[in-house]
């Protein structure tokens, strides 16, 4: 007996968002089969890498990343340099310094390094926040003003702020809104009809769907991916089909087995090999599970995602 296989084409697809602008412009989304079903039909917008710096500099950075930025000496240099290795689609900014638990920078200090960073690259921009929902409400506002015409992704309006961040970023600035929500089919799905509601079109979305380490609750990060992948396209839940960008590199560069120095556990091995490993294994399971871009800090982890990528798209 003949065996006819099943296409995994769908009827429905992930929509299209474009982030920067001019020639370097990328687009995420687009696809109508699962993750690197290309033998089922063609993946036009292949999934892309981003690097992250933050507000910090080198200051707050691994050794093994800050020799990758020596001579280095201002935020312009850094981002410049950082847009220059191998695989990278985009550029992430992060206002770490803004956390009020932490640095506590001031807003007029932080959209001073953002602009200092979005001239001195072309590239596509990705503006993160302090991880503070209540403080992100004014910087990430601030940031869409800061960044206008750069079409760049302002990461991310979250339930706590939506109104705010989605308003600026989505309306007054005409920015991409990132939706951030915490690793539930259910929340991702609310947060994206309030922003609708909100008068933020589809097209200028994209979701984070939350974000984990390989092996720090990873489970819920990738069976959340999957059951919004799987909604989106066979279901066609047209609510759940805006692209995924996930950020990994300030999720992995926390955790003991990236950041704990091989003078304090010897029998570890090389430090620098344990963040890029860790590194390498989130982002190619976020792929893996519907991610449509991955944001990294280590030039190795960048490289290896990216050839990856080209390999099976």
């Amino acid at each position: 007996m003949p065996f006819t296989a099943k296409s995994g084409k769908f009827n429905a697809s992930i929509k299209t968002v474009t982030v920067g602008t001019g020639d370097k412009a990328i687009t995420l989304g687009g696809e109508n089969v699962l993750p690197f079903y290309t033998f089922d039909a063609p993946i036009e917008n292949a999934p892309k890498v981003g690097i992250e710096i933050t507000d910090f500099g080198m200051e707050n950075e691994p050794e093994c990343v800050k020799k990758y930025y020596e001579g280095c000496t201002t935020l312009a240099d850094i981002a410049k340099k950082a847009a220059s290795f191998e695989g990278v689609d985009f550029l992430c900014f992060r206002m770490e310094g803004g956390d009020p638990n932490g640095a506590n920078k001031s807003t007029e200090e932080l959209m001073a390094a953002l602009k200092e960073v979005a001239e001195a690259v072309d590239c596509p921009l990705v503006v993160a926040g302090s991880k503070n929902a209540e403080r992100d409400a004014e910087l990430l506002s601030k940031a869409a003003e800061a960044v206008q015409g750069k079409n760049a992704v302002i990461l991310a309006a979250r339930e706590e702020n939506y109104k705010t961040v989605g308003a600026a970023a989505g309306l007054a600035y005409t920015q991409i809104v990132g939706a951030e929500s915490s690793v539930d089919i259910n929340l991702a799905k609310q947060l994206n009809v309030l922003l609708t509601q909100l008068g933020v079109n589809a097209s200028s979305i994209a979701m984070n769907v939350g974000t984990a380490a390989a092996g720090y609750g990873y489970e819920y990060v990738a069976s959340t991916m999957q059951r919004v992948k799987a909604a989106a396209l066979s279901q066609n839940d047209t609510q759940l089909q805006m692209p995924i960008i996930t950020p990994v590199a300030s999720e992995v560069w926390g955790v003991k087995e990236a950041v704990t120095t091989e003078a304090d556990m010897p029998e570890w091995g090389d430090q620098e090999r344990r963040g890029v490993d860790m590194e390498v294994q989130t982002a190619a399971a976020d792929l893996a599970c519907g991610s449509n871009a991955v944001i990294l800090k280590h030039p190795t982890s960048i490289a290896t995602i990216s050839k990856m990528i080209k390999e099976l798209v």
